[in-house]
């Protein structure tokens, strides 16, 4: 299980704004801020972190997957991301090579990581 996670970021503010909007989508906010670092959760607990570390190297590609409450969600998730200027790394779609019901879609973030939102209770209806 994971408490938290948390990713450097090389451009905060581009980053704020990316998560601001994308997990807004989700129904999630900033929870908290200390210094250079962002906290977003919901019910009040941070869960997921931005920040930026100075002397930390760039770094490689993380994959972030953000629970969404049904496929509407997934698709809203994708169009922000993408107009905000995200690349579109997999439109929402099925993936049951994963598991029947597996909804997701796949954006790079300003800093080049994965980050997917995902519905694991999709139908072909959805």
């Amino acid at each position: 299980m994971i408490d938290h996670l948390s990713i450097n970021c090389d451009d905060i503010e581009a980053s704020k704004h990316f998560y601001d909007t994308v997990l807004g989508v989700l129904g999630h906010t900033r929870v908290m801020e200390y210094g250079d670092f962002v906290g977003y959760g919901s019910d009040g607990k941070p869960d997921f972190w931005i920040g930026r570390f100075a002397d930390m190297p760039p770094n490689r590609e993380v994959h972030i997957a953000f629970t969404a409450p049904d496929t509407a969600t997934v698709r809203d998730f994708h169009a922000a991301a993408v107009e905000l200027g995200a690349e579109s790394l997999h439109e929402p779609r099925l993936w049951p090579e994963y598991h029947p019901g597996y909804y997701g879609a796949f954006v790079r973030d300003p800093d080049g990581n994965n980050v997917e939102a995902v519905c694991h209770r999709a139908s072909a209806a959805d």
